[in-house]
């Protein structure tokens, strides 16, 4: 499966910030979750990209939202507590759900990520 997408490194592609490229070389059915997505609808939307036309730019190349379900939100609950010393929020604990759900490695720009003891794949965008 294609790696699923972390608001910072989607932001990093939609805006062509350090580690771009690394996400460009991989674009094409990506996967980002519904919360995910409000992240990056509101980063966007600050810098003057309208949701709907920055939603129409994922599709064309390929990256689906899914929905966050009551089973992601139950995993992401869980996760709290063995994340919770690296800080990482409710919208990374859902990108992390996406990616144990559908066995996928992870694309972000957060380096603390890389500190997590988790059985998950990380790749770092820089």
């Amino acid at each position: 499966m294609n790696p699923v997408l972390d608001t910072s490194a989607l932001l990093a592609y939609l805006h062509q910030e350090p580690g771009w490229d690394v996400v460009h070389e991989v674009i094409g059915e990506n996967y980002i979750g519904t919360v995910n997505w409000c992240e990056v609808a509101q980063k966007t939307g600050q810098k003057g990209l309208e949701a709907g036309r920055a939603r129409s730019l994922l599709e064309e190349v390929g990256i689906t939202i899914v929905p966050f379900s009551q089973e992601h939100a139950e995993l992401a609950a869980a996760l709290w507590k063995p994340t919770k010393r690296h800080g990482l929020s409710l919208a990374d604990r859902a990108c992390l759900v996406l990616a144990i759900e559908s066995e996928a490695t992870v694309l972000t720009a957060d380096k603390a990520w890389g500190k997590l003891d988790l059985d998950i794949k990380f790749q770092l965008v820089r």
